[in-house]
């Protein structure tokens, strides 16, 4: 949607990103720190460490976006961004390509942006992604984003694989299961999707674990077991 305004001839030029990423971050936080209109006693934190470029950009945006009381908007803003662009082949070619002159991206961005009725946050560092040729890496940068706003909120994204839905009973008491592990303040969101290939049972994944208890997995162990040589 937010792609039928750019225009359909952009000029292309080669052109060279010579700007070091931490010397870009460093700018996109300067820039984003304006907003608040005061200095906050107490200062929000990130709420979870996250490395490389695109974790060094969505720890700014947060940073900008907490202490400015526009997490929820921001977090709109910017998955609203990422669904443009996967909606549009054009919007989405354009965020992608660096040959495009600075200035054209520049005001590209906040030409449509500004129309759309974006947050100055969101417009800024937006622009300022344009700026420095890291437009290509807002989606991964949105999913980073995301990740801080769910731990900020104490939520916890729990992604259950099976052969069919599990009932509502079965739901709740994963959730609660797994509310006892993570704490009681955390709140559990299970996404369920549908995998033939594991046969049976379930893999259950949250952060970086993952907890396969599906027949496919047990018959691949008891097939090892079964292979190895016995002792008579």
């Amino acid at each position: 949607m937010a792609a039928r305004h750019l225009r359909s001839g952009l000029p292309l030029l080669q052109a060279r990103l010579a700007a070091n990423e931490s010397a870009a971050v460093a700018q996109v936080s300067r820039g984003l720190a304006t907003e608040a209109d005061k200095p906050k006693e107490n200062k929000i934190k990130v709420p979870k460490a996250l490395y490389g470029g695109t974790g060094n950009y969505a720890s700014a945006l947060f940073l900008a976006a907490a202490n400015a009381n526009s997490l929820e908007k921001v977090e709109s803003e910017i998955l609203d961004v990422v669904g443009a662009s996967k909606k549009s082949p054009m919007f989405s070619q354009f965020m992608k390509d660096t040959s495009v002159p600075k200035e054209t991206r520049v005001k590209a961005i906040t030409e449509i942006f500004s129309e759309a009725g974006f947050t100055d946050i969101t417009k800024k560092f937006l622009s300022a992604l344009a700026s420095n040729g890291r437009l290509k890496y807002v989606e991964r940068i949105a999913e980073r984003f995301v990740d801080l706003t769910m731990a900020h909120r104490g939520e916890v994204k729990v992604v259950v694989r099976t052969v069919v839905p599990l009932p509502d009973k079965e739901e709740k008491e994963l959730k609660e299961t797994l509310r006892d592990i993570l704490g009681k303040d955390k709140t559990i969101l299970v996404e369920q999707k549908i995998d033939q290939s594991i046969m049976g049972g379930l893999v259950i994944e949250f952060g970086q674990k993952v907890f396969d208890m599906s027949i496919k997995t047990r018959a691949k162990q008891m097939e090892a077991f079964l292979r190895q040589p016995f002792d008579i």
